[in-house]
């Protein structure tokens, strides 16, 4: 037993331990015994159970050894067995090891089940016979916590499944592990008091992004096939652009969220949205295919089941390489040999200018922080705050006056019109002035229609994901506005997957004078590329992921998937991505 009242560190060393047991206790991974399985995609892996080639139980034994790896190199998974709380005392909470349930036996006896049903019927469950499936500690998994990393939540086991699980699990999938997030689940880092801090599986110098970060690690590793994510401001691009794998934030409303643990509930200002994470576009369609428009508990997602793509022989892009914050080298060639590619297979591309890019990031901002983050921030408790989040919180708890001084200082004095206007847009609002930013949302949706989907009759965007290619690990509390990149389709709320192209070349991606000796306008954009030890640093930075995005109108998720697929065909494949290519990097 551990007395809950003497803190964080005590749940957080137990549910550690609890973990690191666990995951010891997984089968060793071999490559001759599992390797096979991991160069497989989830459709690659349903084909060769059906054909009698390989079994659930199997496929799932060779993830949990390779997801096991992964934890042991980038701290990515969170529950193992759960804790129950055995006391309501207000003083003395005390908690002990709940059941003998442990996620990797559960699934592993599932793969069991499975093949036991195929050998009698002869037939899949589902699509999704056997996959093994991961899923942000966000989604409830009956039998286990949804904690996404606070003491407050931690021993309280959900009692059924989120909707996307329940319907992944019908169609066959097998959960294996739940993945990290950052605390409040609204930081671009993944970093937690309860499980610590998760990194880049290919330097763990540099994040895994956020706040699907766990993720976006396991699955980079092969230590699952599929992934279930959220997305409000960039969550299931950024991790996928940072380890080198896919994901599709969908429209609001395509994807069940009944069953997920929120930080701020009954926020409809930006809609957050459940999505897929995978290691193939094939893979993010599978998954769709599952649970688009599913109402299941939810009576509020739009009944629009997967729709069958029809796209023209030639398509018509849009892109672009600069958005709120200028694009670096690396970010700028991922685009350039993504239109090459894409001309040389006959599509048109034409460069575009998204409007009012200043405009969209502070309405943004706006919006999210319209109680001055106070919900957001409430769950966190007597747990200390993750440095990610230090200037969310202080800034925002900033009276107005001092908001609006500083903001005239940082534009008067540093020249930074960018963040001079985030300033003032942040901060606690009256129900009027909240209305009054919905309404700017409102226009500037209208208007990003007017002047860029129909002057130039598009059918999808090629975007960045962010400015740069990777960031350092802690180097996000300053560099929020980097995320403006995703932010933007949040605000206008367009499907939008995540995808890599390629790696970061210091020959081909170094800084040149366009970028060290141009008077930059803003002070994240001198941080990132001037000064004795720019953060963006192609040396550092070698042979790390650089990923686009792929954008298409709202309700066009499915085309979106499939000039994922175009994209991708274009690009070739050999990349360096996809499954099994970790092992090969």
């Amino acid at each position: 037993m551990w007395p809950f009242s003497s803190g964080y560190q005590v749940l957080a060393e137990a549910k550690q331990k609890e973990r690191d047991s666990f995951v010891s206790a997984a089968p060793n991974f071999s490559h001759n015994e599992h390797g096979g399985f991991l160069k497989a995609t989830a459709s690659e892996i349903v084909y060769n159970i059906e054909r009698g080639e390989w079994t659930a139980s199997q496929v799932v034994s060779a993830y949990i050894a390779q997801a096991a790896l992964a934890q042991k190199t980038t701290n990515c998974i969170t529950e193992g067995k759960p804790f129950t709380r055995i006391s309501a005392c207000e003083e003395f909470n005390f908690l002990r090891v709940g059941n003998d349930v442990v996620m990797f036996s559960k699934a592993l006896e599932q793969a069991q089940d499975l093949d036991a049903e195929f050998a009698s019927t002869k037939k899949l469950r589902g699509p999704l016979h056997g996959v093994p499936l991961s899923v942000k500690d966000q989604f409830n998994v009956e039998g286990f916590d949804t904690s996404i990393g606070y003491s407050e939540r931690v021993g309280k086991p959900a009692n059924s499944d989120a909707d996307v699980v329940a319907l992944l699990k019908a169609a066959g999938a097998i959960p294996i592990a739940k993945t990290n997030v950052p605390q409040t689940m609204f930081a671009f880092e993944c970093c937690n008091p309860i499980f610590g801090r998760s990194v880049n599986p290919h330097n763990g110098g540099f994040t895994c992004g956020g706040s699907s970060g766990g993720e976006g690690a396991l699955l980079a590793m092969d230590g699952s096939a599929l992934g279930i994510g959220s997305d409000v401001g960039g969550s299931l691009r950024i991790p996928a652009a940072f380890c080198g794998v896919y994901s599709l934030k969908p429209s609001p409303l395509r994807v069940s969220y009944a069953g997920s643990g929120v930080t701020v509930p009954g926020f409809e200002g930006i809609i957050s949205v459940a999505g897929p994470m995978g290691r193939s576009v094939k893979d993010l369609e599978m998954f769709s295919r599952v649970v688009f428009g599913v109402q299941n508990r939810s009576n509020v997602i739009a009944p629009i089941l997967y729709q069958e793509p029809k796209l023209p022989e030639k398509l018509r892009f849009g892109y672009y390489t600069d958005n709120y914050i200028k694009g670096s080298p690396a970010n700028k060639r991922a685009i350039s040999e993504t239109v090459t590619a894409l001309q040389k297979q006959g599509h048109e591309c034409i460069e575009i200018v998204v409007p009012d890019q200043i405009d969209a990031f502070n309405i943004f901002i706006g919006l999210t922080s319209a109680d001055g983050y106070k919900t957001l921030l409430s769950g966190i408790g007597s747990d200390p705050l993750d440095s990610s989040l230090l200037v969310v919180a202080r800034g925002s708890a900033l009276p107005r006056f001092l908001r609006s001084f500083a903001s005239w200082v940082v534009s008067f004095f540093l020249k930074d019109e960018k963040f001079a206007g985030a300033i003032a847009s942040t901060g606690a609002k009256s129900m009027q002035e909240y209305l009054r930013w919905v309404a700017r949302r409102d226009r500037y949706n209208a208007k990003f229609y007017e002047e860029v989907w129909n002057k130039h009759q598009l059918d999808g965007i090629i975007a960045p994901v962010l400015p740069v290619p990777q960031v350092q690990t802690g180097a996000f509390t300053t560099l929020f506005a980097l995320a403006s990149g995703t932010t933007l389709y949040n605000l206008i709320n367009c499907p939008s997957g995540s995808m890599p192209v390629t790696k970061v070349n210091p020959a081909k991606d170094k800084i040149t004078e366009e970028w060290t000796k141009a008077p930059l306008p803003s002070l994240v954009e001198r941080a990132l590329y001037q000064g004795k030890n720019p953060i963006y640093d192609p040396v550092a930075m070698q042979g790390m992921p650089v990923g686009i995005q792929v954008v298409g109108r709202k309700w066009e998720d499915e085309k979106v998937l499939a000039m994922m697929q175009v994209v991708d065909a274009a690009l070739g494949k050999d990349r360096g991505f996809g499954p099994g290519s970790f092992s090969k990097a």
